[in-house]
């Protein structure tokens, strides 16, 4: 799987990217037909708290693109926190092939 990462208005820092790397590398372990993952992170309102925001968009001929977006107060949890989202839409599709 492809990971792509794009930050808005500023530079992702090394440690930043592998974190998104190693954690958006998993979802492979739950569906196998990811091609690519777009990693979207940006800051919504410099001035205040929770303003972190992730954006996660996976590409899978299967089905259609999956997309979460998150906010939260770091970049980490906000990636945490769309994984998780994007893990629920793949067992709810998981769950409706099996039912076929």
């Amino acid at each position: 799987m492809e990971v792509k990462i794009n930050s808005v208005h500023f530079n992702v820092d090394q440690k930043l990217n592998d974190f998104v790397n190693k954690k958006v590398g998993k979802l492979d372990t739950f569906f196998d037909g990811i091609i690519r993952a777009d990693v979207t992170l940006k800051v919504a309102k410099p001035e205040t708290a929770n303003n972190k925001v992730a954006e996660l968009r996976l590409s899978t001929p299967a089905m259609d693109n999956l997309f979460a977006k998150k906010q939260a107060d770091s970049f980490e949890e906000a990636v945490d926190l769309t994984i998780d989202a994007v893990k629920k839409q793949i067992d709810k599709y998981k769950e409706k092939l099996k039912n076929k």
